[in-house]
């Protein structure tokens, strides 16, 4: 029977450390081979609205209202970051502003079902709610500044303003 050499001068014999050297070194390409970032083909269509996380299968999305949203099968949702919106039902001060979240809902659903593909950014932040903190990026653009573009939105400055005017009307 034929011996083979290793460099270490043993003879035929692998150690506990040659192991573990071999365990290392595949775990460490495994981990490469995952982590590299590999370019998903879009399946969205219009009105299928879907998000890329990766090399992971698309999920559809759910508005919930104009800066909410959650990922369909995962029950996780996402806080848009940076933005804020009318509030909805009984947080709503005034009718102006219910009537606002409305259309800011509407606003939000209608461009993520016109969009080709979705990105979810998440900040790696959680909210007093549970929500993830992330952008969505609608065709390559951000679906919050979208919104404050069209008035929609406005810059979230740390905590929530009054969308209602003493009068009960909506503020500008």
């Amino acid at each position: 029977m034929k011996q083979f050499r290793l460099n270490s001068g043993r003879r035929g014999r692998l150690t506990r450390r040659d192991v573990q050297l071999a365990s290392v070194v595949f775990v460490s390409v495994l981990a490469v081979a995952v982590l590299l970032p590999s370019a998903p083909s879009p399946t969205s269509t219009p009105g299928s609205p879907l998000a890329a996380f990766g090399a992971a299968d698309p999920v559809q999305l759910r508005t919930i209202d104009g800066d909410t949203f959650e990922v369909r099968g995962a029950g996780e949702r996402i806080r848009l970051a940076n933005i804020d919106t009318p509030e909805t039902g009984n947080r709503a001060a005034c009718a102006a502003e219910r009537s606002a979240a409305a259309g800011a809902t509407q606003r939000a659903r209608s461009l993520i079902a016109a969009a080709n593909r979705i990105d979810i950014r998440r900040t790696g932040r959680v909210d007093r709610y549970g929500r993830t903190i992330g952008f969505i990026i609608l065709d390559g653009q951000d679906l919050g500044e979208q919104l404050i573009a069209e008035g929609y939105a406005r810059p979230w400055r740390g905590r929530r303003e009054e969308w209602c005017a003493p009068s009960g009307s909506s503020l500008p």
